[in-house]
């Protein structure tokens, strides 16, 4: 971090750290110093129409894609799931425009009675416990019984607070860099975890690493 003319200037290492699971409008107030809600909003907005053409590009491009053993995990979770016990749901700090679009493109199908939990349906984002503990909700399912999947250190922060178990996924950042939020569990991707049905609860089995 550096000192210029009265502003400061972060590295994008910091800010790639700090602002990674975390809504937009949260990094704007935190990191932009916009306090101004109308001025969010206007910012808010544009960034969402930047962010369409991006994801436009990004279709044409086959740019969005599923990482190691989503798909395996995810099938495995479907197996078992029923319309009262959908057993897992998806919780981001994506809107509710680009979250669907995205899972879409990248082949994850997120059925109706499992709905995801985007940044406009909590109050408070990723760190605070309010996205998880909404993921929770959805699943009628206690925070304590629930193991958050997280490749972001607010993520991470985020399931903690809201009294999950967690497993950081070294996807996006070093193992140095997610064990910063001590999370319970640190695997290189989910080909690492498998999961499966047992009289209707979930038995997950974790391959960390050494």
């Amino acid at each position: 971090m550096s000192m210029e003319k009265g502003r400061v200037k972060y590295s994008s290492d910091i800010l790639g750290s700090a602002t990674h699971g975390v809504r937009l409008w949260d990094s704007l107030r935190t990191w932009c110093k916009i306090i101004d809600e109308q001025e969010i909003k206007r910012a808010f907005n544009l960034f969402e129409k930047e962010e369409a053409d991006r994801f436009e590009e990004g279709v044409i491009e086959g740019g969005v894609v599923a990482l190691p053993g989503v798909h395996n995990l995810l099938d495995a979770l479907r197996a078992g799931s029923t319309p009262d016990k959908p057993g897992w749901t998806i919780v981001t700090s994506a809107t509710n425009f680009y979250a669907p679009r995205a899972l879409a493109q990248a082949g994850i199908e997120v059925s109706q009675y499992n709905p995801i939990i985007t940044a406009n349906d909590v109050s408070k984002g990723k760190p605070h416990a309010d996205p998880y503990l909404a993921g929770a909700k959805s699943l009628n399912i206690d925070p304590k019984n629930c193991l958050v999947v997280e490749d972001a250190i607010n993520g991470i922060l985020s399931g903690k607070a809201a009294g999950a178990k967690t497993l950081g996924v070294t996807t996006s950042s070093s193992k140095e860099v997610v064990a910063v939020a001590k999370p319970d569990w640190i695997v290189q991707d989910l080909s690492c975890v498998s999961v499966c049905w047992i009289d209707g609860k979930l038995e997950v089995t974790i391959l960390e690493d050494e």
